[in-house]
């Protein structure tokens, strides 16, 4: 009898540590092409997108896959929500030590839960307000000891996107309930997020490219690209709770890849508050799964 093949993949929520390596190289990617060229956030979002919009569209296309839905309205929601979040995120890679700008892009999940019960009327367990609480209290501790007066807005910027990218979620979770195939929800993700920052970036004026920057910008958008495929590899083999909990090794590896590739220096509040945030993500992760 044949085993499929979900069922005989034995690196099941293994793909996730791969998925949040390739997270964290994306951002590392992005910050070093804009303090090495001089490149915008809301170029290095095209040219992320751009990759993106190419490798789930021509092989949808050569499939026959159908890209016509009756959601139209309910994707644009979505991908306008996204990509404001995700212009935002990458403001904040571009301005903040990597690390912090990727732990405050990861507090999405803590807004997803009150977003879930303020507009979904979900309820939340006694052991998911204390992740909530615990959560928003790493962020004052990550924001105010440690950011620089000069980069203030950044923070509050990164923290904009990870509320941001919560209720992009939220509307993830209503797209799925309706049938839509999640490739096709990427996709049209990906199409409004590159006009969005192409037309951005030319108003804020493009960058040349040179042969120099171009091994950036192609691991920007090659990294991101599998970095979620893998998630959603984890997310269809592996255990929905451990997924959930090692999707936060982005921020261990992030924080590796400031310090010993992009020189960022890290404070003890910094790293304080970092793992507070992380303890409050896995904590409410164990809270959903129960």
């Amino acid at each position: 009898m044949h085993t499929p093949a979900i069922a005989t993949d034995r690196l099941g929520s293994g793909w996730m540590v791969i998925s949040a390596a390739l997270f964290a190289l994306t951002s590392a990617f992005a910050k070093a092409a804009g303090s090495r060229f001089g490149f915008g956030f809301n170029e290095l979002v095209f040219w992320r997108m751009l990759f993106g919009l190419l490798a789930i569209g021509l092989p949808a296309w050569w499939r026959g896959h159908a890209f016509r839905t009756p959601y139209l309205v309910s994707h644009l929601n979505r991908s306008i929500t996204g990509s404001v979040a995700l212009l935002l995120s990458f403001h904040a890679i571009v301005h903040l030590p990597l690390a912090t700008a990727v732990t405050l892009n990861y507090t999405s999940s803590l807004f997803l839960a009150l977003l879930s019960f303020l507009f979904l009327k979900e309820q939340i367990t006694p052991r998911m307000w204390a992740a909530l609480l615990m959560g928003f209290g790493g962020i004052v501790l990550l924001l105010r000891p440690t950011i620089a007066a000069d980069q203030q807005l950044a923070g509050l910027i990164g923290l904009a996107s990870g509320l941001g990218a919560g209720w992009a979620y939220l509307q993830v979770r209503e797209l799925s309930l309706l049938g839509e195939p999640s490739w096709r929800v990427v996709f049209y993700f990906c199409c409004v997020a590159t006009a969005m920052s192409g037309v951005l970036a030319s108003i804020q004026g493009w960058h040349r490219l040179a042969a120099e920057s171009l091994p950036y910008l192609f691991g920007l958008g090659v990294c991101g690209t599998l970095a979620q495929l893998a998630m959603t590899r984890a997310y269809q083999v592996g255990h929905k709770l451990t997924v959930a909990s090692l999707s936060y090794l982005t921020v261990v590896f992030s924080t590796l890849l400031g310090i010993f590739w992009l020189g960022d220096s890290t404070s003890w509040h910094e790293i304080a508050g970092m793992l507070v945030i992380v303890g409050a993500g896995v904590l409410g992760s164990f809270a959903k799964g129960r």
